[in-house]
């Protein structure tokens, strides 16, 4: 089994920055991944690093502005958000899935541990 633990979070004006962090424990070959939701839609993928951290990917929306990375195989995941924009506000999920996933790692059923999300807030 494995659990996802989520660090950071919180509000910022428009056209700053904020760092997301999540640790996941129990399979060190983990495809994590970021999304984001609000109330009435659905999670939006924004971003996944492979297990090695050799491979990253980012959403359209936010390509350019958020950078995904991982410290070491296996371990703490890093979301770095720059150039805010209040469009962004969501609350943002990490979420862990087996390394085979990859080709679907935009798809929310994919992954099978996710974490308990933490609220990121862009003021206008």
């Amino acid at each position: 089994q494995v659990t996802v633990a989520e660090f950071g979070g919180g509000a910022v004006q428009s056209g700053g920055s904020l760092r997301l962090s999540c640790t996941p424990s129990g399979r060190r070959e983990s495809v994590m991944g970021w999304f984001r939701q609000v109330p009435g839609k659905e999670r939006e993928f924004v971003a996944a690093v492979s297990w090695f951290g050799a491979t990253t990917h980012v959403a359209d929306s936010v390509k350019g502005r958020f950078t995904v990375s991982r410290d070491s195989p296996g371990n703490t995941v890093t979301l770095q958000m720059d150039r805010l924009k209040p469009e962004d506000t969501a609350t943002y999920y990490c979420a862990a899935g087996r390394a085979s996933i990859w080709r679907y790692k935009e798809v929310p059923s994919s992954y099978d541990s996710w974490g308990q999300g933490t609220q990121v807030t862009v003021l206008s």
